[in-house]
């Protein structure tokens, strides 16, 4: 079974004040970093990242080199046209033969773990069900990673940028897999700098200071 990895990280981090991908979690990782630790730690050997061309480019790939696995950037030409362009241009690098479905992530959730995505993966290999996604344990929300099926690689390619996925999760809603998980990281958004120091428990300007 052969599913890849997508983090889209071309947004314009517009909230946050700074790039999204270079922002630290610990002293050793950023954002970026530690999500691609933790799905290659998942036991996902390919790993897809979308920046946008006018991000900070040099910097995000510096930092990628520094880590002991390959990972592809995929560069958005369009990053004004939403995260649904940025996972269009991340799938038209990924499909190929053998590849069976796509793996997609934020790069706002970085506390999402290893072990979340490994139960993602192993209900997907299981059911093959369109869409898979996590679910908290009462089902009052859903998070990430989302895995699509191969199936519905074209649908995606062809949706509208302005309406995204969501009209096509909702037309799967009775075949989308929930799959209950005790993961806050998978439906930790951190998308300010006030949701940085929640979760954190420092201001961003303190942790930047740190690394």
């Amino acid at each position: 079974m052969l599913v890849p990895g997508l983090i889209l990280a071309g947004g314009r981090s517009s909230r946050m004040g700074r790039p999204k991908p270079l922002l630290p979690v610990d002293r050793k990782d950023t954002f970026l970093t530690r999500l691609i630790r933790t799905l290659r730690d998942a036991g996902i050997t390919e790993v897809f990242v979308v920046l946008s061309v006018d991000g900070p480019l040099d910097a995000i790939e510096s930092i990628l080199s520094e880590l002991p696995y390959s990972v592809r950037v995929v560069e958005n030409p369009n990053p004004q046209n939403g995260q649904l362009s940025s996972l269009q241009c991340g799938l038209n690098v990924i499909e190929r033969p053998g590849v069976d479905a796509l793996l997609t992530t934020l790069v706002d959730l970085p506390l999402v773990s290893s072990a979340t995505v490994r139960t993602l993966l192993d209900t997907y290999k299981r059911t093959r069900a369109p869409i898979v996604r996590p679910s908290r344990l009462d089902g009052s929300a859903h998070g990430h990673p989302v895995i699509f099926d191969r199936t519905l690689f074209n649908k995606l390619r062809l949706a509208s940028p302005k309406t995204g996925a969501k009209p096509i999760v909702r037309s799967y809603k009775s075949e989308v897999i929930n799959v209950l998980v005790n993961d806050e990281g998978a439906f930790t958004d951190i998308d300010t700098p006030a949701d940085y120091e929640r979760i954190f428990g420092r201001s961003l300007s303190e942790a930047i200071k740190l690394r």
